[in-house]
């Protein structure tokens, strides 16, 4: 009797949900059939992406809904539009503040390296200037001491240790002259060069060629490729020819002789 009733209850009892058992050790009472979305009824299963697609989808796009949006990113990117322009044009002042800037300083450094060099030129041309003032009232020492050695002829010991006692003197102011750059003028025996020369004589030869310097009265010296003093020169010229004597002149002494002779004749 009881063996019976044990099958009939086991025919009765409906099979376990698994959900009961295994995945839901805990008795977890299963979801209602209402909740089970039409693709899991379907069998069909949705990755995340194709959920976020489908989502997005469904979704309606904010600019349709919601013109303001768009015209307020409008607005923003016209102002980004005049601010860059603005800075563009700022810019482009800057550039031509910086050019004008950079060209009065470049003519400022200019004038200053022509201003420098004009200056040494004239500090330079000033020290030359009060050198050749200075050497030039020199000069005529030194041309006495030439003249007192040509002419002075010594006669015994004693002149001849004053002669040379104001010769060496006049050899050291000389060396002290060529130290400084002043060297003397050959013009004897040379073309004659107004630039360097001063004729003061002419001279009608015909040793020498025309236009030649055939004595020079006073020497002259220059300085550093300058003339400090010109020379005093006589030049040569071309010798003038005698005029030969013309038949007319020889037959007019013969005509007066004859009438002397017969004016004789006649007394």
């Amino acid at each position: 009797m009881d063996e019976s009733k044990q099958v009939e209850n086991s025919q009765n009892q409906t099979p376990e949900d698994p959900l009961n058992t295994a995945e839901n050790p805990g008795n977890v009472s299963a979801p209602p059939p209402e909740t089970v979305s039409v693709e899991a009824e379907q069998g069909i299963e949705q990755t995340p992406g194709e959920e976020k697609i489908a989502s997005e989808a469904t979704e309606p796009s904010s600019e349709a809904v919601n013109p303001a949006v768009h015209e307020a990113d409008v607005a923003q990117a016209a102002f980004l539009a005049e601010v860059l322009a603005s800075k563009e044009s700022e810019l482009a002042t800057l550039k031509q503040s910086y050019d004008e800037v950079k060209a009065q300083y470049q003519r400022l450094g200019a004038d200053f390296d022509n201003f420098r060099k004009r200056t040494q030129k004239e500090k330079g041309d000033l020290e030359d200037q009060v050198k050749c003032k200075t050497i030039q009232e020199l000069l005529p020492v030194v041309d006495n001491f030439e003249r007192a050695r040509s002419h002075i002829k010594p006669q015994n010991d004693g002149e001849m240790t004053i002669h040379k006692s104001y010769q060496s003197v006049y050899k050291q102011l000389v060396d002290c002259l060529k130290r400084i750059g002043v060297s003397p003028m050959r013009a004897e025996g040379k073309e004659f060069d107004p630039n360097l020369h001063e004729a003061v004589m002419k001279e009608a030869t015909s040793e020498y060629p025309e236009g030649t310097v055939t004595e020079e009265l006073m020497r002259g010296y220059l300085i550093n490729d300058r003339v400090l003093r010109h020379a005093m020169v006589k030049v040569a010229t071309a010798p003038e020819e005698e005029p030969e004597p013309t038949p007319d002149d020889t037959s007019e002494p013969s005509q007066e002789l004859e009438a002397e002779k017969s004016d004789r004749s006649d007394s």
